[in-house]
């Protein structure tokens, strides 16, 4: 299981195609997530920096990787930010490996 979040800017090509032809841009993604075996969990849009965001648990980070670089490569994107997301399981798994390490300081 790896569920990132991923943020996408349009191009203003891509806006002005779907204000002449709105479209449900989430069904192209769940399809092409689900061909390397995820799940779309979340599609939405938003104001700021990016114009939307998406959220998908992938069997694994290399697919992950080949669904952003799958979505860049058709043209559409100015912009895409993936971000891997960790359980409040996996965190507490992490807290428990990270209490009997200790990081040397560097010679100052």
């Amino acid at each position: 299981m790896a569920i990132s979040m991923i943020q996408f800017s349009y191009k203003s090509e891509t806006v002005g195609n779907l204000v002449k032809n709105p479209e449900d841009r989430s069904v192209a993604v769940k399809n092409l997530i689900e061909k390397l075996g995820g799940k779309l969990l979340a599609f939405y849009y938003t104001y700021g920096d990016y114009d939307g965001f998406l959220i998908a648990d992938m069997p694994d980070n290399t697919s992950t990787l080949a669904t952003v670089m799958a979505a860049f490569s058709a043209g559409g994107t100015a912009k895409l930010k993936t971000t891997v997301l960790i359980t409040v399981e996996e965190a507490m798994a992490a807290m428990k490996k990270a209490s009997g390490l200790k990081l040397k300081q560097p010679k100052g």
